[in-house]
Parts: C-alpha cells; structure tokens; sequence
C-alpha cells in the first residue's frame, strides 16, 4: 500500500501495484496453451502456397493414414454446418462474405485450405504435408495501389475490387481556396503493411458436450461475449448454450476483438469429431493468416496564407484491406480523412477514401487503426515548414488549437473538447528544451553528425459509443466474509482492467483494496460487455462500477442505520466499517454487516433489501471522450550505413485523471515502442506474386530492448464529460510516435532536401532517399 493510499483510504491515483503481476511474473498464468482437457485432440491447417488459385482437387488419403490422425476436414464438411458468420459490428449479413476454409478458390497465401485432426501437433504437421491439393493459378491483385483498375477480381461481388468508399463535401467547393492561397503544400506518404505481433498468438479449445448441445471455449481473445455472439450465430444455437472462458491473454492491440476463420473451424469440427479441440497458432501462420494493418498512402494537402496560417486541408486516402478484412473495414478507415485536420485551426476541409481489396492476409484492427490521418497530416506539416522557411515548431504554434477555443467541431464534422493540444505541445517541448537541441544540432553538422527533432501532436477519439460499445455492467457482491468481489466483461490483455476495476470498485464502496477481487472472462457468469477495444475499458467500466457500488452503498448505510437506531444520514462508511459520527466507539464492521444481510433478514423492517449483490449497466454520456498527446523523438541518422539511433523520447500525455499511473505510463511505453518499430522496422512485405517473405522473425524485425530508448512523460490532466473524467489511453502511444520518428529523421536529413515518401525508414531505405536526393541536386 501506498503512503497516499495510507493517508486518504483511496487508491485511485496512485501507483498501486498491479494485481496480475505476482502469478504472470512467476509463470503461474492460464493461458489458451496451458488449458488440458480429457481425450484432447489437436488441429493444424493446410494453407494454400498461391496467392490465389482454384481448388481442382484435394487428395488427403496419405494424410488420414498417418498412425494418429483421427479426421481430416475440407470446406464441404465444415462451411455448410455455418448458420450466420458475422460480427456485431455488420449488423446485417447479406451475403456470406467469409468462409470458414477456401471452397472453389483461395485468395492469399496462407488462406485455410483444409483441417487435420490428430492426437498432437505433431503429428497433424506430418499429416498435412500429405494432403495433395491441385490448383490452378489465377492472377492474383497483389499491389492494392492498382487494384481499382484491375481487371482481375478478389471477390467476384466487388466490382472494381472496392471494399468501400466515403468521401467529405466536394473538392470543387475547395479549389478556390487552394487556387488563391499564398502557399500550398501536397505530401504523399505510403505507410506499410505491419502487424500488431502480441506474445502469444492466437489460440482455441473448444469443448461440445452433444448430450446438452453446450459449446464450451476457452480463447486468447479481448472480447469473450462478442466470441460468444458470433459462435452461437455460427452454430445456430442459443447464446445460453455457448460458454466462452479468458483466463490470460497475451497482448491482443485490436487483433484479437472477434474470432477468425480458423477459430470458427475449430468451433465446428469439435461438433464433427466429438471431442475437445486445440489449435495455437505458431508464429509462421501468424504472420502469414492473422491479419496485417497499416497497409495505405495518401496525399495531404495544406493551403497556408503568406504568414503560414492554415487556410484549408485535403486528404486523398487509399487502403489495402486484403483478402477477407476482419470486422468492416469502414469502421475504422472512414474516419481516417474526418480526423485528418487533427489538433489544428483548419477552417476548411474535404477528403476522399477508398478501401480496396487485394490477395493479400487481411486487414485487422491495430491500436489506433486510424492512424495514418497523423501520420499523413504531421510529415506534411514538416514538409510545409521547410518549403515556407518556417520552423516546424513555429509552425505548428501559429495553428494548434487553444483550450479557449474549444468546444469546437473540425471542418470535416468531428466535436473536440476536453483537449489540451497546445499545452502538451509546450509541455514536451520544454523537457526538450527545444532552442538547446537547436543548437546542438547545428553544432553537430558542423562535425558531420546529423541529428533532427521531429513532433506528433494527435486528438484521440476514445469510448466509441457505438451500438455495441454503448454501455456496459458490473456486478459487486458483498460475500458473507465481507470480502468483496466485481464481475465484469473482461477482455483483459496486458492493459491490467483486474487491477483498475479492483481500485475502482474498492474506492467506490470505501473498503480496502487487499479486500476486492474481480472476477472476468467468463461468459457464464459476468455481465454482458464489449471488451476491450477503441481505449473504452476505463472509462465504461468505472461508469459501471460506480452505479453498482453507488447502490450497494446506500445498501450498506441503510442496514447499518437500522442496527444503530440512527438515520441512514447519521452514519458514515470507509475502510470497510461503518461508524455512528460523533460515536466513535460504535461500529460494524463490513463483515457483521453482510452477516446480517444475508443471515438475519428476519430482523429487517419491510423495504430494507437483504443481500449485497448488485448488478448496474452504465450507458456512455457522450459518444466520444478524447483524449489527446505530443510525441517528440530526437535522433541521430549515420549517412553512411542508414542507422538511425533514437536519442531522446518525449511524450506530454492528457489521458485525464490517471487512475493508476503505472498502468498509464506502461500503456503510454508499449503502444511508443510499437510505433518505432512501425516507422523503423516491421515489414509484412510481399513479392510480386502475392507470396509473403517476412514470415519469421529473422525477416520481420521488430524492435527489441536495444532498439527501444527511454521515454521520458509528461502528464497534463483535463477531466472528459464521462464518469471521473477518465479518457482512454491504449491507442495513443501508436498513433503518436511513428510520425514523430519519421520527422525527425527527416529533419536530420533536412540539408540534403530528403524528403520521405515510402516506409519504414530501413536503414537500405534512407541510403535510397540520400542517393536520390544527391541526384535530383546535381541535376538542377
């Protein structure tokens, strides 16, 4: 226990320690792997080589005789026992836009192809290389840039390949703008495909009990009551009949929301076969068949007046969503051109989207999967400043948002408010000291060294309230020991939700935090919930919470009035024990309490309730809460070799109040770590027929401790409109950190006019850009 903590009875605020540490720190955690049931069988996909081919004939007679093989499934066997496959999230389903294993035609390499059932891994590994399929090669869409002009089709029902499309008000009404301005600045960035890679890939047991008709599973998910949904959907059973259990889950960043192909396969075949079912991806499919994100360019357009005062902005965005994109693709893409003003003073603009599909692994959700609006808007803005001779810094100070402006709506519809983007802006600015690394880098190019500065500063829309994320429960009950327990929807990945609905509920009801348990991730028996995506866990769940204890409270005080002979008004409640004020020598303690709750309920008066259990549903009081940060990275670029080592790293957050702010800072940490290695490293590329070639880590690099400098936090703290003015703070740190490390090795490269246009910036890739930039010099 903390000494604020010791002082004030409260744990919200401070450092407490987290709660899951102790059993995963130990190697005591449950994970999918580690679940055992009786006469277990395991499962292995044969996945197709092509990235898109027909299906002439499947040969699995070598493969069912290997000695341990038990079945073997193709499409005929499994896709017509589908009912409905669809997420929450398509509200209706018009048509099956995805099947369970390739029938007729696989669209990317790793496509699911076939499911071989044994008595290990092993063994269903030896049996899949004998399974002879025979394709016929068909020209795969493998370059999405070029995907709406190809005359070859993904999806025969996708015209053009196009996934979708949204645009803002017409760009005609804008031209005047950009016709008449003083300056106008276009920026073109091509962001590459890359993945969320958590530590433990995607995995599932799935027990049928044929007798009860009742599907049990067990997952590595962020959302249990939306596997749940989609699993009685699939199998055309009542939700009441389909347990999903989530013990831990390591790391998920939007890949893990909903079940996938092969889980949905496995959810079937253990109907077929009779027995319990295990598949863990290992990590070669993973990186083949998850799911990749960022895959996008576009084209911001800035026009500036001859101070450098934004006049107007326009996005032209395009995104590859692959094969079969998991959740709509709209659902995050259409956002990217409406966010794309972001924290600034932009009185005008439009954008135009286009989502494409292509014969690649599809798109799924990564934090922050509108991502690119900031990294399209913040490398532009660089480029702007350095083509107008204003310093970046200046720049941005002359355009950004005050607080004594907001509410306000951006030009494209989007409602801010609550937000501090200049104050973060001087706040990461000042841990810099900005004019001294000014300074020293002119001094360093004297030397031949080259170091730069590069910021990011994003609004970020956080606690979505969409039909499925609207609200939320909890239920708190009071045991007979007085202990305590709070169930709710779980979806726990590393974000500690055990640890914050624990502080939570424990200063809600006024008890010890040692005295709260919580229970998550079990279907059976916690409220209904969305889970954990778009940074809403905080927020909705202390919305719940505190209904719930707000009710259990006047509970508590009530049955304590009634055995002191006092009004409800007389008593006071903290700690875990109830006192008469003024009376310091009467009390009841939270047990003695609960004892008559449950165990005398003769002795109470009529309409005082007996039991301590309390269920509640918070609903959002606003469809947005956000949250918003500044990214500054420094950097030192070897001209020779293309290194790039970071410096120093900065982030100014405002997440609100901070519930615990280890957990803030850790998230803050991950999701910057992950952004480097986006604008440095990760790479899920492709050849030019459509086969992947990072599908290790010895190809797909991803960064390392090494890699990963110190970053150093600044917290501003303006309450949102929810429930203690807690906003989200998962998606941030990823959203941020790519385009500050991308300007600021641009910035380093600044005197040899490198201006970036494709990522990541590897090492081979900045040697590229100097040579051409070297080239385009000598020519003028």
């Amino acid at each position: 226990m903390t000494t604020t903590e010791k002082d004030t009875g409260n744990s919200v605020g401070t450092r407490v320690p987290r709660i899951e540490d102790a059993r995963l720190l130990t190697g005591s955690g449950t994970f999918v792997e580690d679940i055992v049931r009786p006469g277990m069988l395991h499962a292995c996909f044969v996945r197709s080589p092509h990235a898109r081919a027909r299906i002439l004939e499947i040969d699995t007679s070598d493969a069912l005789a290997v000695d341990g093989v038990t079945a073997i499934y193709l499409a005929a066997d499994l896709n017509s026992g589908v009912h409905e496959f669809r997420y929450t999230a398509e509200r209706v389903a018009d048509r099956l836009i995805r099947v369970p294993l390739a029938e007729d035609e696989v669209r990317f390499v790793g496509d699911p192809v076939a499911l071989i059932i044994a008595t290990d891994r092993y063994v269903a590994e030896d049996a899949a290389e004998r399974v002879l399929i025979e394709y016929e090669p068909l020209t795969p869409v493998v370059d999405y840039e070029t995907a709406y002009e190809n005359p070859e089709l993904v999806h025969s029902y996708a015209p053009c390949n196009l996934a979708g499309e949204l645009s803002g008000r017409p760009l005609s009404e804008f031209e005047p703008l950009f016709d008449s301005a003083a300056h106008v600045v276009e920026q073109t960035v091509h962001q590459q495909a890359h993945m969320p890679m958590p530590m433990e890939t995607r995995g599932v047991v799935a027990e049928w009990s044929a007798a009860a008709g009742d599907m049990t599973i067990w997952t590595s998910t962020q959302a249990p009551h939306e596997v749940r949904l989609v699993c009685a959907r699939v199998l055309g059973i009542d939700e009441h009949h389909v347990r999903v259990i989530v013990r831990d889950t390591g790391g998920g960043f939007g890949q893990k929301v909903v079940p996938q192909r092969e889980e949905i396969c496995i959810m079937l075949a253990a109907i077929k076969a009779g027995a319990t079912l295990k598949w863990i991806e290992d990590r070669q499919e993973h990186l083949m068949s998850a799911g990749m994100a960022r895959q996008e360019h576009g084209t911001g357009r800035f026009a500036f007046d001859a101070d450098g005062t934004l006049l107007a902005a326009d996005l032209e965005y395009v995104q590859n969503v692959g094969a079969y994109p998991v959740t709509p693709p709209m659902t995050a893409g259409g956002v990217v051109g409406m966010l794309f003003p972001g924290p600034y003073r932009v009185p005008a603009a439009t954008f135009r989207t286009k989502l494409l599909y292509s014969n690649t692994v599809g798109r799924t959700a990564y934090r922050g999967p509108w991502q690119f609006e900031s990294m399209a808007r913040e490398v532009a803005l660089d480029t702007a400043a350095r083509r107008l001779d204003i310093d970046p810094v200046e720049l941005r100070r002359r355009n950004l948002l005050r607080v004594d402006e907001l509410p306000v709506s951006n030009p494209n519809g989007m409602p801010y408010s609550d937000v501090t983007p200049r104050e973060t802006f001087e706040q990461a600015l000042e841990i810099l000291d900005y004019p001294a690394f000014r300074r020293e880098q002119h001094l360093a190019r004297l030397e031949g060294r080259y170091i730069g500065v590069g910021t990011c500063t994003y609004l970020e829309p956080t606690t979505g309230a969409t039909a499925f994320h609207a609200t939320e429960g909890a239920t708190i009950r009071i045991e007979p020991s007085g202990k305590v327990n709070v169930y709710v929807a779980g979806g726990s990945c590393g974000n500690s939700l055990e640890t914050t609905v624990v502080q939570l509920t424990a200063d809600a009801l006024g008890v010890e935090i040692g005295h709260v348990n919580t229970v998550q991730g079990d279907t059976a028996i916690t409220p209904f919930g969305a889970g954990t995506g778009g940074s809403r866990s905080a927020s909705m769940t202390a919305g719940a919470v505190a209904q719930a204890a707000a009710v259990l409270r006047q509970r508590i005080l009530a049955l304590a009035a009634h055995t002191f002979e006092v009004d409800t008004d007389d008593v006071e409640f903290s700690r875990g024990r109830a006192t008469v004020r003024g009376v310091p020598n009467r009390e009841l303690s939270l047990a003695e309490i609960a004892d008559i709750a449950y165990f005398q309920a003769q002795t109470l008066p009529p309409g005082l309730t007996f039991g301590l259990e309390v269920s509640e549903r918070y609903r959002a009081e606003s469809p947005l809460i956000w949250a918003n940060a500044t990214h500054v990275c420094t950097c030192e670029v070897d001209i020779e070799t293309g290194e790039v080592t970071l410096l120093r790293y900065i982030v100014s957050d405002d997440c609100g109040p901070m519930i615990n702010p280890n957990v803030v800072e850790g998230q803050i940490y991950g999701g910057t770590v992950q952004g480097i290695g986006g604008a440095l490293y990760e790479h899920l590329a492709y050849d030019d027929t459509g086969n992947p070639i990072t599908t290790t880590f010895m190809d797909y690099l991803v960064p390392t401790a090494n890699e990963a400098p110190v970053i150093e936090l600044g917290h501003i703290e303006t309450p949102g409109p929810g429930p203690g003015g807690y906003k989200g703070v998962g998606e941030g740190g990823a959203i941020g950190s790519a385009p500050a490390v991308v300007n600021a090795v641009v910035d380093a490269l600044a005197p040899f006019g490198v201006e970036v246009d494709h990522l990541p910036l590897s090492p081979s890739r900045i040697i590229d850009m100097l040579d051409a930039a070297r080239t385009q010099a000598v020519d003028k």
